[in-house]
């Protein structure tokens, strides 16, 4: 199956320069600048699936070194304490590497950068608030999965469902940008031959 290896994101502007021109400073939030293309969906899920691969890793190390330091015998002991630690070794993984640089390892492979709705690169504040909003791919979902009292693979089902409408939520963007992105003001953009 053959992909496109990006999207554009609104039609090109010519240009007689050899590197790209940036959007001049009047372009609207939310609004993409004409100089970058956007990812394709299947390039932005193929990393998070590479994403979760590598993240593994780290919460294995981080649940580990938890595990020790509190001296944890079961896993329901400290269940609370342990969440909301791995909550903030994802929180800060991903924050660093989105404000330096503006790639994980997974975006780097599949040349997808993240920026602020200007294109410049992503700040403290605005990648925090990212990744708390990146949370409604599974939230609403888990909350609904707990309302409704579903167990087993009407669990899957639900949460199977809503991560492709939420994914899918993109393609009537006007920017092609993800639902958490326009919120927190950023944009994923495609680095290929860079």
């Amino acid at each position: 199956m053959t992909d496109s290896a990006t999207q554009p994101a609104t039609p090109p502007r010519s240009s007689d320069s050899a590197t790209p021109s940036r959007a001049p400073s009047r372009t609207p939030p939310g609004e993409a600048p004409d100089s970058y293309a956007v990812p394709t969906l299947r390039r932005r899920l193929l990393s998070m699936v590479y994403e979760s691969l590598l993240l593994f890793g780290v919460l294995f190390l981080a649940g580990y070194l938890f595990s020790a330091l509190t001296q944890q015998r079961s896993g329901l002991m400290y269940r609370h304490a342990m969440q909301t630690w791995l909550f903030l070794v994802l929180g800060v993984y991903f924050v660093w590497f989105w404000t330096h640089g503006g790639q994980t390892l997974a975006m780097k492979t599949w040349k997808i950068r993240l920026v602020d709705a200007q294109g410049q690169p992503v700040r403290a504040g605005r990648a925090v608030l990212r990744y708390v909003l990146a949370w409604l791919w599974v939230l609403p979902a888990m909350a609904l999965d707990w309302a409704l009292g579903f167990t087993g693979w009407g669990s899957v089902g639900l949460l199977a469902g809503w991560v492709v409408l939420w994914a899918l939520a993109m393609r009537v963007m006007p920017d092609h940008q993800f639902v958490h992105d326009r919120l927190a003001g950023t944009r994923l953009v495609s680095v290929l031959g860079k």
